[in-house]
């Protein structure tokens, strides 16, 4: 036997054991919604809004 062709025969049984693993179906999104970038701004202007002196005295 080749070198070439046991290279194809250890190919094709590479080819056969991964198409023998079935790819899973998901019926709802695993990731869950994010959030927009005008809904992260708003949060943050909101938490901005709600406690403005911890905000301005910078890191501690």
């Amino acid at each position: 036997m080749s070198e070439s062709d046991l290279l194809c025969r250890m190919f094709q049984a590479w080819r056969e054991d991964i198409d023998s693993v079935p790819i899973p179906q998901f019926t709802v999104p695993t990731v869950p919604p994010q959030l927009t970038r005008a809904e992260v701004d708003a949060v943050r202007d909101g938490a901005h809004v709600s406690n403005p002196t911890r905000r301005s005295a910078g890191p501690r």
